[in-house]
């Protein structure tokens, strides 16, 4: 596991995290959320809070916690020791068993989240309009939301032509995707993010207009190439994936060329909130 340590502030309290880098997962200390939520004067109480909270969450059957990873993480002594962590499914599963006056109003959040997600399956437009709804309200110009919802049917294109080519999800789906972008951007989907400074953050959200619209290019390009083709497995399919991404690149030398700028930048693709977007009405 390759581990970076950071600090989240949560109402002026110190959380000691840890982002891992393989499986692009933040883990939080689960002493340090618990001892905020119950307002314990110190480190000890907090843990033995933890402690009687942990043993009845495992006699209640609760796999979560009871596959509850360990870390090293720094200690008020400023040694690394190992400390209970929690990625945020897990942390949001402990704080809901909190009786906690601080922990009702992200049990209240979880609960709309899940009365949200309920209605989404009834109607899957609804998290279409949603989807809007945040995107305007994080500021982003109009011609990159349509840019972005359309990514995500060529995306959608893209993932089904794979699965009739016998494609796996998961690790497969995820290298092919990096062959993708390495040819067109010249980076796999880890080291572009790394550019952008980004750890969980969805890329595409991140990406300028060009860079979404060569992107979608690459895809599309595959994606057609495929259907061509025929490819029969992986490696096959990976050789397109290869074709796809190298037809887009050349696209991106050439903007290069002419413009005399790099495409492919540190820069995100979000615009600052301005008084319009807090203004949009919330479907």
């Amino acid at each position: 596991m390759t581990q970076y340590d950071a600090i989240k502030v949560f109402e002026h309290n110190r959380i000691r995290s840890a982002w891992d880098n393989e499986t692009e997962t933040w883990y939080y200390s689960i002493v340090d959320v618990v001892g905020i939520l119950t307002d314990q004067p110190d480190v000890q109480r907090a843990s033995n809070y933890w402690r009687v909270l942990k043993s009845r969450l495992i006699q209640e059957g609760c796999e979560t916690v009871t596959n509850c990873n360990r870390l090293k993480l720094p200690a008020q002594d400023g040694k690394r020791r190992m400390t209970d962590v929690a990625d945020a499914e897990m942390l949001l599963r402990i704080i809901q068993s909190i009786p906690s006056p601080k922990a009702e109003p992200l049990k209240q959040w979880l609960a709309e989240v899940g009365r949200e997600r309920l209605e989404e399956i009834e109607d899957p437009e609804l998290a279409i309009s949603r989807a809007l709804f945040t995107y305007r309200k994080k500021g982003y110009s109009e011609s990159w939301i349509n840019q972005r919802l359309k990514s995500i049917e060529v995306r959608k294109d893209l993932t089904d032509e794979w699965e009739q080519r016998g494609i796996k999800h998961g690790f497969e789906y995820a290298t092919l995707t990096d062959i993708i972008s390495k040819a067109w951007s010249g980076m796999t989907t880890r080291e572009y993010k790394d550019l952008k400074g980004l750890h969980k953050e969805n890329l595409r959200d991140n990406m300028s207009n060009l860079e979404l619209i060569l992107n979608m290019l690459a895809e599309a390009t595959t994606t057609e190439l495929s259907k061509e083709r025929n490819p029969q497995g992986f490696q096959e399919s990976a050789q397109i994936a290869r074709k796809g991404g190298e037809i887009a690149g050349e696209t991106r030398k050439e903007i290069e060329a002419q413009t005399g700028k790099p495409i492919c930048t540190p820069e995100h693709g979000c615009l600052p909130l301005t008084e319009s977007n807090d203004k949009v009405i919330e479907p």
